[in-house]
């Protein structure tokens, strides 16, 4: 190695001693593909905002309003919109028009099992 600086290689078979069998074509089209793996890191990335698992927890019920989820969370209308629009963008919020007024709500049940999920891991002991 030059001057003390690793170089990166492919990763072999003969690099591990561990036994294993060899990975089937079933197998490898099964795999995690670059693009899940970056869409789960994208939603786990969002809910490890405290704000914005608080906004989910106070849509888990029922639709709110930017004010009312403002009043709740105790932060100005600009910045809970801007934590929504993220959440809309990975498709974890949606939003509903009536006249001036837009309500969110939770896109899709997913969350609020990936949320509900979460709460009971950390009831365990």
């Amino acid at each position: 190695m030059d001057k003390g600086v690793l170089e990166a290689r492919k990763v072999t078979e003969d690099d591990c001693s561990c036994e294993h069998t060899a990975i089937t074509q079933a197998e490898r089209e099964s795999e995690l593909t670059d693009e899940q793996a970056t869409g789960i890191a994208e939603i786990f990335k969002a809910l490890g905002d405290p704000t914005r698992v608080k906004i989910i927890y106070f849509l888990l019920n029922k639709e709110l309003c930017v004010h009312d989820l403002g009043m709740r969370i105790g932060m100005e209308q600009s910045a809970v919109s801007h934590q929504l629009r993220y959440l809309r963008d990975l498709h974890i919020v949606k939003r509903r028009k009536e006249g001036k007024t837009v309500y969110y709500s939770l896109d899709d049940e997913h969350i609020e099992q990936i949320f509900v999920q979460t709460m009971g891991h950390l009831g365990h002991e």
